[in-house]
């Protein structure tokens, strides 16, 4: 997959099949989209091509709301996008002078004048341009004017329920991964650095490592302790994560992210990690003493590493 970080990088393409999306998490609806998106560029003997902004448009159009939270950073979602087989790749940036044009100014400037688009694929009910004026209609009309074919596809439905991005954010905040990873189609994961920490994992016999998240719009499951899987280096290891505030061990209210990583005793310290979360174990919660701490994290790892040997999923 090509990647180009505005459209003035974009060169000539043969017949470009577009579509356009924010596509955080390249969940199961997005992955019939860029389906579609690839069959119509075969049928056209032309090329895919997904368009993007970076970085995402409420950052610029609300830079005072510090509430967005998205399923993947870009590198992941480049990642997937490669993964899923996409020809070419436009992060192009969104600026507020971008954001001033129409949808109909964005279809003949950018799609039709910089890209020459052969066929539009549009997912259902998608909008698009200034105050979302841009839908399926518009790009119809337009299609007539400048000679493009328009290509609409319904909701990807799984168990009768329309997947979305919002549902799969509501589902990893409440601590339901089962769900947010059907939905996705792989498991949900964070990237971070191994941030210094107190020890006191070490103390007891179950080091973590503490993660510092790569950015501040990645959303996280809700407080408690997960099975995952962790990946150093190329290499995957299997652990536990504890999200919270640990009542047992510290009055602080600072909210942690901690990962214990079975049969491991490297120095992470600095280390880029990625974090990929299986199931949800247990909350969090706050033990009498030490040793009943202890024990439960012995339980934990046991529940982990059952859930763990049972998954099936492709990391």
């Amino acid at each position: 997959m090509k990647v180009y970080y505005s459209v003035d990088e974009v060169p000539e393409i043969k017949n470009p099949v577009i579509t356009l999306g924010t596509f955080d998490g390249v969940h199961l609806g997005h992955q019939k989209i860029i389906k579609f998106l690839k069959e119509n560029a075969q049928k056209v003997e032309g090329e895919s091509v997904l368009f993007t902004f970076h970085p995402h448009p409420r950052i610029v159009l609300h830079p005072e709301d510090h509430n967005l939270e998205l399923i993947q950073d870009i590198d992941r979602r480049i990642e997937r996008l490669a993964e899923e087989g996409v020809d070419h790749l436009i992060l192009h940036p969104f600026t507020l002078e971008f954001a001033k044009q129409t949808a109909t100014e964005f279809v003949r400037n950018i799609l039709v004048n910089k890209l020459g688009v052969r066929v539009m694929t549009i997912g259902y009910n998608h909008h698009f341009g200034k105050n979302r004026e841009g839908n399926i209609d518009l790009l119809q009309e337009l299609g007539a004017v400048y000679n493009f074919d328009v290509v609409q596809i319904p909701a990807f439905e799984q168990d009768e329920i329309k997947i979305s991005s919002t549902k799969i954010r509501s589902a990893i905040k409440e601590g339901d991964i089962t769900k947010a990873n059907a939905y996705l189609g792989s498991p949900f994961c964070f990237k971070g650095t191994v941030k210094d920490g107190d020890k006191i994992g070490t103390t007891i016999g179950f080091p973590t490592a503490n993660i510092q998240l790569f950015s501040e719009t990645q959303i996280l499951p809700n407080i408690g302790v997960y099975a995952v899987q962790v990946k150093i280096d190329g290499e995957m290891y299997d652990g536990m994560m504890n999200i919270g505030y640990r009542p047992t061990v510290s009055n602080s209210n600072e909210k942690r992210i901690e990962v214990n990583i079975f049969n491991f005793n490297r120095n992470l310290y600095g280390t880029k990690i990625v974090v990929f979360v299986i199931a949800k174990i247990r909350e969090e919660q706050s033990f009498n003493s030490i040793e009943d701490l202890k024990k439960q994290l012995h339980q934990d790892e046991i529940n982990s590493k059952r859930i763990l040997d049972q998954s099936t999923s492709s990391l």
